[in-house]
């Protein structure tokens, strides 16, 4: 494995730790669990799109009969991480906002 890609992983486990941290640590109120809760929905919503999106075009590959290896579209769970990690991120930060946390 690249060095590149392992710093990237550190980095990205430090990232998360840190967010599970700085959410869970405070005192837990109702407003904090409304505003984890809405965040993390948002995120499973967002994870599901992603899921049925790469479903759908695998199923139009192969029904196609052109699924050669130019077309073959893997999912890459580095990738995909993160995107689940950036959109649970964002919309917390949101949340906090708009909630007032």
């Amino acid at each position: 494995m690249d060095w590149v890609k392992l710093v990237y992983l550190g980095i990205l486990l430090i990232c998360g730790i840190f967010i599970l941290i700085t959410s869970f640590s405070k005192k837990n109120d109702e407003r904090r669990k409304f505003i984890n809760a809405k965040a993390q929905s948002y995120a499973f919503v967002i994870v599901v799109g992603a899921l049925l999106l790469h479903v759908v075009e695998s199923i139009f590959y192969t029904v196609q009969g052109t699924k050669t290896d130019t077309h073959i579209v893997t999912l890459s769970p580095v990738i995909f991480l993160s995107l689940v990690s950036i959109v649970y991120v964002i919309t917390l930060l949101i949340y906090r906002d708009k909630y007032g946390d």
